[in-house]
């Protein structure tokens, strides 16, 4: 492979790593415009729709953690075996698959209101908010050249 080879393959796999942050951008927005969203229906119209936006944010939050996983690299799996890489996307996804399970269960309709799983989706929000700083944080350093 030539170097101009070279740098035309690093330039489009920062491309494409600039797209994931862009999805992850959108995917904290629609969070933040649906706590924005929430606060303005009660305070304006009185009309409370916490329940349900606490279901959309775990649930939202889930789809962007499995959106920030690359399957490509976990069906690399079955070749090379388990490696650094592999595992955090693999924790990503069982944390991105909890989130939305936890959003699943939080629906009115559904909503299982045991303190165990109160705790569970407080420690869910918490790691996958830590996740989305530390992720967004680390891309955003990546591509200060963009």
């Amino acid at each position: 492979m030539s170097k101009k080879e070279a740098k035309e393959n690093y330039k489009k796999r920062k491309i494409q790593e600039f797209k994931v942050f862009q999805r992850f951008v959108i995917i904290l927005s629609v969070v933040s415009i649906l706590g924005f969203a929430s606060v303005l229906s009660e305070t304006l119209f009185n009309f409370i729709i916490k329940d349900y936006v606490e279901a959309l944010w775990m649930f939202i939050l889930g789809i962007g953690l499995i959106m920030e996983v690359r399957l490509q690299r976990l069906r690399s799996i079955y070749r090379g075996g388990l490696t650094r890489d592999n595992f955090t996307y693999i924790i990503t996804i069982i944390i991105g698959l909890f989130a939305i399970f936890a959003g699943i269960f939080s629906i009115p309709a559904i909503r299982i209101n045991s303190p165990s799983f109160i705790a569970i989706k407080g420690i869910l929000a918490i790691i996958a908010i830590s996740i989305i700083i530390i992720q967004t944080w680390f891309i955003r350093k990546k591509h200060k050249k963009f």
